[in-house]
C-alpha cells in the first residue's frame, strides 16, 4: 500500500454523494407497508411495492445504499462462484435451475429499470469468471460448469482469460453486469418518493410487535404502525426464528487503484484460492479505470486487518505492476449455513413480517430477486421459487447440519473463551494511540480506547446483541462481535446490526 498516498474509503459513497438527509419522521406513522433497511434489498422491496399501489415507508438507520451495498464490488451476476454443482447434489437438479433463473430474472430486471429510469449508473453487460490457478481445482471446475449450464445458465468451462497471469480453468458465463450501486438504488429512492412513497433517514427501529397491525418503535419513541413489516436489515435486527444460529458473517476488505483502460480486465473475476481474490473495474474516464480488488475474508473481531490489507494491496500490485491505490473499505456479507438466502416469512407463525438475509457476498442480484419476491407474497401472488428460499426450510438445514454444528461451535467459542482474561495484557495507560483493547476492570470486561490525542474512552466490551465479547478492529476504528457480526464506534454507537443498542459506557 502506498504510504504517500491518502488512502479514501468507499468509492461508491464518494462519487455519488446522497444529498441532504431525509429527515425521521415527526411523529407516530401508519402505511400499509413498513420496510426497515435502505440497501439493495430494502429499497427493492419498498420501490416494487410502491409501484403495485402500497403506502410504504423505508425506515433506515444511517443514509441510504450507505451500509453493506455501499461497499459492495458491485457484480451483478448469477455465477456465485461455485454454488450449482453444490445446489445439484444438495436441492437437486431443479433446485439448482430455480435459483440460476430466479438470479438470473433478477439481473434482467435490473437492466429493464436502469432503461425505464434513465439512470445513469455506468451499466455494462460482462462475462463472469470462477477461475483456479492449481490444477487439482480443475475437476471441480468441469463439474460447475455442467452444473450451471443444465442449471440453465450460459456457462461453459474454459482455459484462457484476460487476466494477466496463466489459470489452470474458469468457468465463464456469458451476459452478466455491473454497475455503480449506488447511483441505481439513489434513482429509485428518488423515483419511490415521485410515486408516493416515504422515506426516512437516521432512523433506527429497535422494536416490533407483530399483530395486526404490526407496530414499529424507533430509537426516538416514534412508532410505525404498518399492516406488513419487512425487515431487511443484512443482518436480522428481530430475530424470532433463530435465525443468527443459521448465519455466519463474514469481514471481506476491498483496494481499489486507477489502470490505464488498456489495461483493465473487461470481464469479472473470482477465485476461493489465496483466501478469495476477486476482481473488476469501473469507468473512471481519461483514458483510466477503477481496478476494484476483494479478498481476505474474515470473521469480524478476529484479524491484524491492517496486515491483511497489505497482502490484499501487494497481490494486486503483483498481478497489476505500478498501481498507485486512491481507496479502500471493507463489506461484510452473511452466509447461510445451507448456503441459499432465507428471503420470506419472518418465522414459522408469521403472517405479516418478512425478511430478507443471508446472501452470501451477493446481495445484489440476491437483494432485487428478494425485493421481487417479498413483493409478490405480500400482495399474496405465488412465486415459483418461493419454497427455495423460505427461511422456514428445515431439510436443508438437517441435510447440511455440518456447517450448521460447525458455526455454532464458533460462536460458543468465542462466547465462553473470550471472557477468560490473558494472562498478560496492556493496562489502559499502555493502549497506544489509534489502538484499542479489552481490559478486565472492577470484575468486568472494558473495552478502551486511545484516540490520536491519547485521551481514553472506555464501554462496555460486551455485544448488547448477545453478550459476546468485542475486539477491535484498528484498521477501521471499530469494535468488532466475532458471534454475529455487530459493529461499534469507539465511543458505542452502533456502525453495524444486528445489535440496535450502543455499547454501555464507562468511566475511567
Amino acid at each position: 500500500m502506498n504510504a504517500e498516498t491518502e488512502l479514501r474509503s468507499s468509492y461508491w459513497l464518494e462519487s455519488a454523494p446522497p444529498g441532504e438527509p431525509a429527515p425521521p419522521p415527526a411523529g407516530d406513522l401508519t402505511v400499509d407497508v413498513a420496510v426497515v433497511g435502505g440497501g439493495i434489498a430494502g429499497l427493492s422491496t419498498a420501490w416494487e411495492l410502491v409501484r403495485q399501489g402500497r403506502e410504504v415507508a423505508v425506515l433506515e438507520a444511517g443514509r441510504l445504499a450507505a451500509g453493506v451495498t455501499g461497499h459492495t464490488t458491485a457484480k451483478l451476476t448469477a455465477q456465485h462462484t461455485l454454488i450449482y454443482d453444490r445446489l445439484r447434489r444438495t436441492r437437486g437438479p431443479e433446485g439448482a435451475r430455480l435459483y440460476a433463473y430466479s438470479q438470473t430474472a433478477a439481473i434482467r430486471h435490473a437492466a429493464g429499470i436502469v432503461q425505464e429510469l434513465g439512470i445513469d449508473c455506468d451499466w455494462e453487460e460482462a462475462s463472469a469468471f470462477t477461475y483456479a490457478e492449481k490444477p487439482r481445482h480443475v475437476r471441480e471446475l468441469r463439474a460447475e460448469a455442467d452444473a450451471a449450464r443444465e442449471a440453465g445458465l450460459p456457462a461453459e468451462f474454459v482455459t484462457e482469460t484476460e487476466l494477466p497471469f496463466p489459470v489452470a480453468g474458469a468457468v465463464r458465463v456469458t451476459g452478466q453486469a455491473q454497475f455503480h450501486p449506488r447511483k441505481y438504488l439513489l434513482a429509485l429512492a428518488d423515483d419511490l418518493r415521485r410515486r408516493g412513497g416515504s422515506v426516512y433517514e437516521g432512523t433506527r427501529v429497535v422494536g416490533l410487535t407483530e399483530g395486526e397491525p404490526c407496530v414499529l418503535s424507533t430509537d426516538a419513541g416514534v412508532s410505525v404502525r404498518a399492516r406488513d413489516v419487512v425487515i431487511a436489515t443484512h443482518y436480522p435486527v428481530f430475530d424470532r426464528a433463530l435465525l443468527f444460529t443459521r448465519l455466519s458473517p463474514r469481514r471481506e476488505l476491498v483496494v481499489a487503484a486507477p489502470i490505464d483502460a488498456g489495461q483493465a480486465p473487461r470481464d469479472m473475476y473470482i477465485t476461493p484460492e489465496q483466501n478469495t481474490r476477486s476482481l473488476r473495474t469501473a469507468p473512471l474516464g481519461d483514458g483510466k479505470r477503477l481496478l476494484i480488488v476483494t479478498g481476505e475474508h474474515f470473521t469480524p473481531g478476529t484479524a491484524d486487518v491492517e496486515e491483511r490489507f497489505g497482502r490484499l494491496a501487494a497481490w494486486a500490485g503483483a498481478c497489476f505492476p505500478g498501481l498507485t491505490f486512491t481507496h479502500r473499505w471493507a463489506t461484510q456479507d452473511n452466509d447461510s449455513t445451507d448456503t441459499v438466502p432465507l428471503v420470506g416469512p419472518l418465522h414459522p407463525g408469521s403472517r405479516h413480517t418478512y425478511v430478507a438475509t443471508g446472501f452470501g457476498g451477493w446481495g445484489l442480484s440476491g437483494g432485487i430477486m428478494a425485493g421481487r419476491l417479498i413483493s409478490d407474497l405480500v400482495s399474496g401472488r405465488k412465486v415459483e421459487w418461493s419454497g427455495l428460499y423460505d427461511p422456514r426450510r428445515l431439510a436443508s438445514v438437517v441435510r447440511e447440519g455440518g456447517a450448521f454444528l460447525k458455526h455454532q461451535a464458533q460462536v460458543a467459542r468465542h462466547f465462553v473463551g473470550d471472557r477468560i482474561p490473558p494472562l498478560t495484557g496492556p493496562a489502559p495507560g499502555e493502549i497506544a494511540p489509534g489502538d484499542g483493547a479489552v481490559v478486565r476492570m472492577g470484575g468486568g470486561q472494558w473495552a478502551i480506547h486511545c484516540d490520536e490525542d491519547g485521551r481514553l474512552q472506555a464501554v462496555s466490551a460486551r455485544c448488547t446483541h448477545l453478550g459476546c465479547i468485542v475486539a477491535f478492529n484498528r484498521a477501521e476504528q471499530a469494535w468488532e462481535c466475532p458471534c454475529h457480526g455487530s459493529r461499534f464506534a469507539p465511543d458505542g454507537r452502533v456502525l453495524q446490526g444486528p445489535a440496535v443498542r450502543p455499547l454501555k459506557k464507562r468511566e475511567l
